[in-house]
């Protein structure tokens, strides 16, 4: 069989302080039967009360306090003369291509590159041309410029701030601002130094990005403060890759991009709520290259609306890509087979915390740092076993795509280890297989959840690792990690703590 599509090359595949799921071993070659008994295994026999169920708070069952940043950081003051830090086109040779990443692994869009002029504290402050407010605060900016860039996140090295000050990052003056204060960035490089990060990379925010060439570094201290306590570099920042040559091998998201066989989510209004819940991400990893995958929040039994996200351990493996964590919510179609993307989405660039993660199961379950956004709905999750022949669908974006559903049948068990997969049981397998009657996976859908129906319900099953299902191979199949053991082995401690077993 040709191997799943399991991850990044290069990057780790769990955290070494996480809890390790045992793989046991036995199977046959994947290639085999798809015979409806789990692999040789007992069948699996539902029971329905091992569930979370989904939460919509857009019902009514709690009103949840404004955001009091949202307002603010579009009225900011800006600097009146940042200066700009210009870094050429990338070469033919940088551009990542589809034949060097292959088939399934989480998308790359960006990679790293060097920025000399600000690449220490020293030379970034010898930059800074600060301005007095009329708040009676300094201000001073930076705009980094990288030619032929679809995005630019600044990968900033925050060793010192003045309590009180602000950073912010914008394109230009009167479009989005995005705002984070130094309370929150030493939060964030305690998370990330606590997990194993070496200090650079424990104290470097990545920014996010505004769909251009450009990217915007603002610095506030409030009235008082020495300019001499900010203390701050730009040593990188990650280049999003598309030119118009480039755009048929360039891999970025691109509406439209999907495979044929894909179904718009707006097409089956059914899977609205599941829509709902699903989230495109844009993280950058430890070696400074951007990636996309999807992922899912989950309701805990509470019903307490703390952000809980599932993802792949192969899309988010460290807290340092945790922290650098963008999600992008409603991300489809305004209608049926449209190519325009709804108005309403949006997206959150506060990070997320790292909770767990597994090879084991290929699981990442994070705590999104920023409150997660109205309209959304946490989805319930289902603890019980699956049985061969079961109803699944998944919801993702295929390629960075606009939203789509896949329908499908649940197949088998299998063991997944070290890029292999093999039918195995209820007992042993790790991972659920499928194949699909309607819609597939691509690049991009990496971490997007599956869900089962009960009643009239849909629930969390499982989270994509990869496959060898596309539109031109019908007959492939996909495997997702298995939600229940997942569940056992650590997330009931958050999502249902109360619980016995």
């Amino acid at each position: 069989m040709n191997p799943p599509r399991i991850g990044r090359t290069g990057l780790p595949l769990a955290l070494a302080m996480a809890l390790a799921l045992t793989a046991c071993g036995g199977g046959s070659d994947d290639g085999g039967s798809n015979g409806g008994n789990n692999g040789g295994g007992v069948p699996v026999t539902p029971v329905w009360g091992d569930r979370i169920e989904p939460y919509d708070p857009s019902a009514g069952l709690f009103k949840r306090a404004a955001q009091a940043d949202g307002a603010a950081s579009k009225a900011q003051a800006r600097a009146a003369a940042a200066r700009t830090v210009a870094l050429g086109a990338l070469g033919a040779q940088q551009v990542p291509t589809k034949a060097a990443t292959g088939p399934g692994v989480p998308i790359q869009i960006g990679q790293a590159r060097g920025v000399a002029a600000t690449a220490s504290a020293a030379a970034t402050a010898a930059l800074l041309n600060w301005q007095p407010t009329a708040h009676g605060t300094q201000v001073a900016a930076l705009r980094f410029v990288a030619d032929g860039a679809r995005g630019v996140r600044l990968g900033v090295q925050v060793r010192a701030l003045p309590d009180g000050a602000v950073l912010r990052f914008y394109a230009a003056p009167g479009g989005e601002v995005v705002q984070v204060d130094a309370q929150a960035l030493r939060a964030l490089a305690e998370r990330n130094a606590l997990a194993g990060a070496t200090d650079a990379a424990a104290r470097t925010y990545w920014s996010p990005d505004f769909g251009g060439p450009q990217t915007t570094l603002e610095v506030e201290i409030p009235a008082g403060a020495q300019r001499s306590a900010v203390d701050l570099a730009v040593p990188r920042l990650s280049h999003f890759t598309m030119t118009a040559d480039e755009a048929e091998t360039a891999l970025v998201p691109k509406i439209g991009e999907a495979g044929g066989c894909n179904v718009d989510v707006m097409c089956r209004p059914e899977y609205i709520d599941q829509s709902r819940s699903v989230a495109r991400m844009n993280f950058v990893s430890d070696d400074g290259g951007t990636f996309i995958c999807n992922g899912t929040m989950l309701n805990d039994a509470a019903s307490s609306g703390t952000p809980y996200f599932l993802s792949a351990s192969h899309c988010i493996a460290t807290q340092q890509e945790a922290s650098s964590l963008v999600t992008e919510w409603f991300y489809r179609a305004t209608s049926c087979r449209s190519l325009q993307t709804n108005p309403g989405a949006t997206r959150l660039t506060g990070g997320a915390t790292l909770l767990y993660t597994s090879a084991g199961t290929d699981v990442a379950f994070m705590r999104l740092n920023d409150r997660a956004p109205a309209g959304i709905v946490y989805a319930g999750s289902y603890f019980g076993g699956v049985a061969t022949g079961a109803a699944l669908a998944g919801v993702h974006n295929p390629q960075g795509d606009l939203q789509k559903v896949s329908l499908g049948t649940m197949q088998r068990y299998s063991l997944c280890d070290n890029g292999s997969c093999f039918s195995s049981n209820a007992d042993e397998g790790n991972f659920l297989t499928l194949n699909w009657q309607e819609g597939t996976t691509e690049m991009g859908s990496s971490g997007s959840a599956v869900f089962i129906t009960i009643g009239d319900r849909r629930y969390v099953v499982g989270q994509l690792f990869g496959g060898t299902a596309s539109c031109t191979a019908r007959d492939g199949v996909d495997y997702y990690g298995r939600f229940d053991t997942s569940y056992r082995a650590a997330l009931q401690r958050w999502l249902n703590p109360g619980a016995t077993r």
